[in-house]
């Protein structure tokens, strides 16, 4: 009976499939992480609360309070140049030590900038870390819109980082371009959101062959005064807010209250209008959203649609 098990289980891994009491095992297709020209890495994928989330013992958390390896980091992600060592962060997340970490060994280099989306917790608190009680930098460019600048430059403990020289902010304008070397280039552009202190901004990051789109958080599609239909065509890789499954993911809250896109209403929209899903990758997901199981239902739906969703450590080449 064991010698068959054993023969069993030899022969399911030859086929690259692993017998394994994981409920959630890791998706089979392998996790690309090098390039040789400038690329894109996935630093996190999490909503600004991370996975497991604060507070949550149910379901959708409790066994990633108990297996670290389950826990996810709040989206991020990397622009690298392995040319010059150079390498940006798009958003200075919570896990910002983490991934600064994770982005240090790869490159060999001391980060060259931050990029920033808007005053969300997961999207700029990280920047605590480069202040005096921690790294203590001396001027890293921070890009930032007018309204998150002033934000920064008026507001503790923001503000000190200023002060001290632990960063240089750096003005960014709508649909204007930051040349970060001779072959990469990226666009700020306005989108949507809840503005409390500044305003929100998605990305769009052009390589030498390839591009892409980053927009970790907006409102609804239909909110945009821009076609995402059309400008998911210009570029080769779309990251976009994937922040819920489906409407009633959050039982006893309203919805509306945080109109994200829904992934299974942003699917049915983008396959009405003939987008190539291969182009479209869902990042920044709530710990609710099944998506972030590898086995679930939702998240075979979204790759059997031809649709991706985001992974930690996965490269992206420009």
């Amino acid at each position: 009976m064991m010698k068959n098990c054993l023969l069993s289980a030899v022969f399911l891994l030859l086929l690259g499939v692993a017998c394994t009491s994981d409920p959630n095992p890791p998706d089979l297709l392998p996790v690309p992480t090098k390039s040789e020209g400038p690329y894109l890495k996935v630093l996190g994928i999490a909503q600004d609360g991370g996975y497991p989330h604060a507070a949550c013992e149910k379901d959708c958390c409790v066994p990633a309070w108990g297996e670290p390896s389950r826990r996810k980091m709040v989206s991020c992600i990397a622009v690298i140049d392995p040319a010059s060592g150079r390498n940006w962060m798009l958003d200075a997340t919570p896990d910002f030590k983490d991934q600064q970490h994770l982005l240090k060994a790869e490159t060999g280099q001391d980060l060259s900038g931050i990029f920033l989306t808007h005053a969300h917790i997961g999207h700029y608190t990280g920047l605590m870390q480069l202040g005096r009680e921690v790294i203590g930098t001396d001027q890293v460019p921070v890009y930032a819109m007018p309204r998150m600048l002033d934000y920064l430059q008026t507001n503790g403990p923001w503000s000190q980082l200023v002060s001290l020289n632990n960063i240089a902010l750096q003005p960014l304008h709508a649909d204007s371009s930051v040349q970060l070397t001779p072959e990469i280039r990226v666009t700020p552009f306005r989108v949507p959101h809840r503005d409390e202190y500044s305003e929100t901004v998605g990305y769009r990051i052009d390589g030498p062959d390839r591009s892409a789109i980053f927009i970790p958080d907006i409102d609804k599609w239909e909110k945009w005064d821009r076609s995402i239909d059309s400008l998911i065509g210009t570029v080769d890789h779309a990251f976009l807010d994937g922040t819920f499954f489906q409407n009633g993911e959050i039982v006893g809250r309203d919805m509306s209250e945080i109109p994200h896109p829904f992934i299974r209403e942003s699917m049915g929209r983008f396959q009405s209008a003939g987008i190539d899903p291969e182009r479209v990758v869902f990042i920044h997901f709530n710990h609710t959203n099944p998506v972030m199981q590898a086995n679930s239902p939702e998240r075979q739906e979204v790759r059997k649609a031809g649709f991706s969703v985001a992974e930690e450590g996965e490269v992206w080449p420009l």
